[in-house]
């Protein structure tokens, strides 16, 4: 009860004031009563409009009005009306009514002690490389979309390469499809690349037993724990890592994925391989920045900066504000859940900083008003 949950939001301003921040958050229309609809999704069966589904990787499709994704939270449908007809057709299904078409913006104000920033992180945008094909080449993926291909209830419950539905017999990853690249502005590595292909590589050899899987590489950085054993069951799972420069993708008279590669440990000799299915192992980039909108610094590579990284790594430049996971550079999950327990315990302690304030009484021990101001005795 004392959590409360704002979805389908966007903040607009945070300001600083009194004893803390003031938010402006704008809620936008869903064209459906939150309360009074169910998540039956009868509206999503009635609905005669389907579009692409940007959570299936644009591999499967949704409707016009729907409940965003299997998981998500709350339960409630959403009409995207960009593609709806109109047609009156979900309304006509609703069984409780929920349906609004007159749902106007909503302008919300939190007020808050003090501010965690989560934003998150998006992958490197897929026109970053042309030369690899990403969005171009229908059988080369993203890794978001290889997820849900291994999903069991991804888009079509099982591994199938989407231009003819075939099941793949060879798979290459490229790493550093969109890391370490200063022509990018992305000269960092992203970290997670190496152990994310891995894992899919040994996930996919779990799924197809007769799959050969290439894993095209400049360096293998495993540097988490277990994440070198973690590479190791790879190789001996049969993974053949090739370490070689991805000059660029191609495709044949079949669409089959053709990579233009450098052997780099080799002769350095330039060669063509085939493949059935081509995944770009993408980098991690900012999510959303501060600009216009909360006063905290981002640092060269767009993240949010945060000055004391070594002692204290989830205080901005803001006091009262702090930060977690990828939103201050990018990380994997382990490291992003200690951060968010540290900044947590930091946004307590600010507060009680803040808040309650200590004085010492006659007798020399400390004792708590429950304000800003000192009282004259504790409650």
């Amino acid at each position: 009860e004392n959590i409360t949950i704002l979805t389908y939001c966007e903040v607009q301003q945070v300001s600083r004031g009194g004893e803390g921040f003031t938010a402006r958050i704008s809620k936008k229309p869903r064209y459906v009563d939150e309360v009074a609809c169910t998540g039956c999704r009868l509206c999503e069966y009635a609905c005669p409009v389907e579009v692409p589904h940007a959570f299936e990787g644009n591999l499967g499709a949704r409707k016009a009005i729907c409940v965003p994704f299997a998981n998500a939270f709350p339960q409630t449908a959403l009409i995207d009306l960009d593609h709806c007809l109109l047609c009156g057709r979900c309304e006509a299904a609703c069984p409780t009514g929920a349906i609004d078409f007159l749902q106007e913006p909503e302008e919300i104000e939190v007020k808050a002690g003090t501010i965690v920033i989560a934003t998150g992180f998006q992958m490197t945008p897929m026109e970053a490389k042309p030369e690899y094909g990403l969005g171009r080449l229908r059988n080369v993926l993203d890794p978001l979309q290889v997820e849900r291909l291994l999903a069991p209830h991804g888009p079509y419950g099982r591994v199938l390469r989407p231009s003819d539905g075939k099941v793949p017999e060879k798979v290459a990853y490229v790493q550093c499809a969109g890391s370490r690249d200063r022509s990018l502005g992305v000269p960092y590595c992203s970290r997670v690349c190496c152990m994310y292909a891995i894992k899919q590589a040994m996930l996919l050899a779990g799924a197809l037993p007769l799959v050969e899987v290439t894993i095209y590489y400049m360096d293998i950085r495993a540097f988490g724990k277990g994440f070198e054993q973690f590479y190791q069951n790879a190789k001996a799972m049969g993974i053949e890592f090739v370490k070689a420069k991805v000059a660029k993708n191609t495709e044949d008279a079949q669409q089959n994925p053709v990579v233009r590669i450098e052997v780099m440990e080799e002769d350095g000799r330039v060669e063509e391989r085939t493949h059935d299915m081509v995944v770009l192992s993408l980098g991690i980039v900012p999510a959303w920045q501060p600009d216009g909108v909360l006063s905290v610094e981002t640092a060269e590579d767009g993240f949010i900066r945060t000055p004391e990284l070594k002692i204290a790594p989830t205080r901005t430049n803001q006091e009262g504000v702090f930060v977690a996971g990828a939103a201050a550079g990018p990380k994997d999950i382990p490291d992003s859940i200690i951060e968010a327990g540290a900044a947590a315990l930091e946004a307590a302690a600010y507060l009680k900083r803040t808040r309650r304030t200590s004085y010492t009484d006659a007798t020399g021990s400390a004792n708590c008003a429950p304000s800003t101001a000192v009282q004259a005795g504790c409650p």
